[in-house]
């Protein structure tokens, strides 16, 4: 098994990153601030004025480092892509079937989505009690999950999922402790227009761009997904991995940030255009508990392993190309029991 590598965050602004011998050196102000081993470094996210040395890049590129760029505020700008690994009778695979039958694919993946949102509902209804409305939206994720049993095509799978995802958010509210302060009234992006939703967008962007990653690092194509429609710059089967992971890693974390009161509505910062962005402090302690999570051991569903939450994206794509490769006779998407 892989062993589960650092991810660097950087949102200091005015960092410099460079290459020290096989060390990864990080400068504020003219000051090292940081020495690491080189080689225990898997990804490296740089948040707004970062400086990277081109030998450090050169490095993550011969090396696979995934090393990502982004507005200060979150927003993905891009990545550094080396030397594509793989074999590409794995990749010509990826691509015929992603043409010619997704669906199977899709559908599976939806179905881990709707269950482990479903299980975040339940999860709320066992420690709190009864609640008609988290109820309901129980009673039609489950209703869904029998719909896409019989979903044919592409559209009709996109279609439940919509539904299912709909109807999940529809009472996300009730996920979220009064006292918090938080107030939620549906999903909203592309900007995020509260704290909610910014925190949920900054952990699906964070965790997409580990996923694209680890696609490439078994050989595949982050860019041709089957369930998302190819986009120019979208990494669409890296957005078709992360649905697997929103509700049981993202909203989770979420949630439970917001309901311990790690973070407050005073951590956010409203701009002119509406959109809402987290300060740098509150980034922070974002990331140091994204880290801490993926450092957490689980025992992996189909597997029967135990393993890191942080490798899950590497174990993931490690057996979608086995299944292309037709070592698998269907794709295992991630669910916990």
């Amino acid at each position: 098994m892989r062993k589960l590598q650092n991810t660097l965050y950087i949102t200091t602004q005015g960092s410099y990153l460079h290459k020290e011998r096989e060390t990864l050196v990080v400068e504020q102000e003219r000051k090292k601030v940081a020495q690491l081993p080189v080689h225990s470094i898997g990804h490296i996210f740089c948040f707004g004025n970062v400086l990277v040395s081109p030998f450090l890049m050169g490095f993550c590129g011969e090396n696979n480092v995934n090393l990502a760029f982004f507005t200060e505020n979150g927003r993905y700008l891009g990545r550094l892509q080396g030397r594509q690994s793989g074999n590409i009778l794995l990749r010509r695979a990826q691509y015929r079937l992603s043409e010619s039958n997704p669906v199977p694919i899709a559908r599976h993946i939806i179905a881990a989505k709707i269950q482990a949102s479903k299980r975040v509902l339940q999860r709320y209804l066992r420690n709190y009690g009864e609640n008609r409305a988290v109820q309901a939206a129980v009673v039609g994720l489950n209703s869904g999950l029998q719909q896409l049993k019989h979903a044919q095509d592409l559209e009709r799978v996109r279609g439940i999922e919509g539904e299912a995802a709909a109807r999940y958010f529809s009472v996300f509210q009730y996920l979220i402790a009064e006292k918090s302060g938080f107030a939620f009234d549906g999903r909203n992006r592309r900007p995020p227009r509260d704290g909610v939703n910014a925190l949920l967008s900054f952990l699906y962007s964070i965790l997409g761009r580990g996923i694209s990653g680890a696609l490439q690092g078994v050989g595949l194509d982050p860019q041709a997904g089957f369930l998302h429609a190819d986009r120019p710059g979208r990494d669409s089967l890296a957005q078709d991995i992360l649905e697997e992971f929103r509700a049981w890693w993202a909203d989770r974390l979420a949630l439970s940030l917001i309901n311990r009161g790690q973070i407050k509505p005073q951590d956010f910062i409203s701009e002119s255009s509406g959109a809402v962005t987290l300060k740098a402090e509150a980034r922070k302690l974002l990331f140091q508990s994204l880290q801490a999570k993926k450092q957490e051991k689980i025992v992996h569903p189909f597997l029967q392993e135990e393993v890191e939450i942080g490798l899950l994206p590497y174990i993931q794509a490690m057996l979608l190309a086995r299944h292309l490769r037709g070592d698998l006779a269907e794709y295992p998407p991630f669910l916990m029991r």
